[in-house]
């Protein structure tokens, strides 16, 4: 059975390249556009292996989807990894701090991203 990734992003082009990405690899694949979006996505899709998140979206952002999923007991060893923009270390500890289980700095390699995915689900 293929593994299950959802991911949040605000930019179609960026989960565009994801679902290129994870499909081509064998991934199910759930997109949201903001945490808000992420969130009903998530109740909509009942188990997912890997959650891959923005920091920067509008209506909820990051941090504060990825503290929403921990708040959920079904979802408090889902792996979260942070892809994003940002690099800075404050940014780092708050998101960590919130759950993520990584991070990873757009531009994104494919493959590195797939070997992070693989390494960190079930």
């Amino acid at each position: 059975m293929a593994k299950c990734v959802l991911t949040v992003d605000d930019s179609k082009t960026i989960r565009d390249m994801l679902k290129f990405t994870l499909a081509g690899a064998g991934f199910q694949v759930h997109q949201a556009e903001d945490g808000v979006d992420g969130l009903r996505a998530l109740k909509a899709a009942g188990t997912v292996d890997v959650i891959i998140t923005d920091i920067n979206m509008p209506n909820m952002d990051g941090f504060e989807f990825i503290e929403n999923v921990r708040r959920d007991a079904a979802y408090k060893s889902t792996p979260i990894l942070v892809l994003t923009t940002e690099s800075g270390a404050d940014k780092k500890t708050r998101a960590r701090a919130a759950g993520a289980t990584g991070w990873i700095v757009k531009p994104f390699d494919p493959q590195k991203l797939l070997d992070v995915i693989r390494k960190v689900s079930p």
